[in-house]
């Protein structure tokens, strides 16, 4: 197959959707096929002016001249070429290519549900809902789509007008690093790589600062675990830098001094840290899959999430669950102390009946093999191209 990925610039920061346009590019070439990325060039967002403006050169670097390229180099490229757009918020371009093989990788629509005012967790700008809508209108002209999740699917389905020629779900695959490791191993590397002292456990958190990773749900938690139950474990939160507004919570806790904040750390590292840990408390408010939770159950954690799509779609029926965390805060209270006994409950697992629950977690990862993951991807590209002869 000649494939053609489009991609998020450079510039714009992301980590996660670079990663996992090299994910596919990388994984068809290793089947024999001829790929290449592309994205829009810095031509605009280099120049010296204040970052607070610069986003707005970013716009026309992505909607102005980019598009501009693309009909320009389309001419050269063969017409069994497909088109692969490894995200929906690429929508915008999605047009330019809309009357030849293309296909659309959706991975959450909780901004664009947020534009709409279905997460009141989330309020969104005036230029903000402009922009959304500027998306949605793009790629809701695609004809071919590949979901990460059913919830994702749903989602997605809400916003078409019409009936997609293809729409499938594929999970995602995880790479090889997350992989189970000895617990008490992992424990003493982990430690030496943190300067903390782990060996006798720890509560997990992985994920950023967005809204819906509830990074302050994680804190109301184990301050109701310290608190009511004399709970003396760590609690670690791996991700972005805390915001400041998560700092002052830090700050405010009389167990600041067991909350610990790491960033920058490697996928091998990070391997370690679910395979040493008590626990990954996962509360999300949405995800479009949830990456730390199949990764959690891969090396060998125990994982207690949301019970809401897609959260509950991935860690399955090896998961433990809570409800969500409400969006009134006279509310917030008994549910961080509902959410408490479930961690005292998996903390509290017999030897046996931890081994039980790893097993059966390493059985619902492999789910997420990304060998089999490649193999499904290979094999719908192939069929959107044989069904646009």
């Amino acid at each position: 197959m000649n494939l053609v990925f489009f991609s998020h610039p450079s510039f714009l920061g992301s980590q996660s959707m670079p990663r996992f346009t090299n994910l596919l590019a990388t994984g068809m070439q290793q089947r024999g096929h001829t790929i290449e990325i592309w994205s829009p060039q810095p031509l605009f967002h280099k120049l010296p002016i204040p970052a607070s403006k610069r986003k707005w050169l970013g716009y026309a670097d992505q909607y102005l001249m980019f598009p501009h390229q693309v009909r320009t180099r389309l001419a050269a490229i063969p017409r069994d070429t497909l088109f692969v757009f490894t995200d929906q918020a690429l929508g915008p371009w999605v047009p330019l290519v809309s009357n030849r093989p293309h296909v659309i990788h959706c991975h959450d629509f909780l901004a664009q549900k947020s534009a709409l005012d279905q997460y009141p967790e989330n309020k969104i700008s005036w230029s903000g809902r402009y922009y959304q809508k500027f998306i949605r209108r793009g790629y809701t002209c695609g004809k071919n789509f590949i979901s990460v999740s059913q919830k994702t699917q749903l989602d997605l389905h809400s916003f078409l007008e019409k009936e997609p020629l293809l729409s499938e779900v594929i999970y995602n695959g995880l790479n090889n690093n997350f992989a189970p490791y000895n617990p008490e191993k992992s424990r003493e590397f982990f430690s030496s790589a943190t300067s903390l002292d782990l060996q006798n456990g720890y509560i997990l958190h992985v994920g950023g600062n967005d809204w819906y990773k509830n990074r302050r749900g994680v804190i109301e938690i184990y301050e109701v675990l310290r608190l009511k139950y004399q709970f003396d474990l760590p609690l670690i939160m791996i991700g972005s830098k805390p915001s400041p507004y998560l700092l002052e919570l830090h700050a405010q806790s009389s167990y600041r001094h067991d909350m610990h904040w790491l960033s920058n750390i490697s996928d091998d590292i990070l391997r370690f840290a679910y395979a040493g840990a008590t626990v990954l408390l996962y509360p999300s408010l949405a995800e479009g899959f949830g990456w730390p939770i199949a990764e959690a159950m891969a090396c060998g954690c125990p994982v207690i999430t949301t019970d809401e799509a897609p959260m509950n779609e991935v860690a399955g029926s090896r998961g433990f669950y809570i409800p969500r965390r409400p969006n009134n805060n006279s509310l917030v209270v008994e549910w961080a102390e509902k959410a408490a006994e479930v961690v005292m409950e998996v903390c509290s697992l017999s030897l046996n009946r931890r081994a039980e629950v790893v097993s059966a977690g390493l059985l619902e990862a492999e789910r997420f093999c990304i060998k089999d993951y490649l193999l499904l991807i290979e094999q719908h590209y192939y069929k959107i191209l044989e069904a646009s002869k």
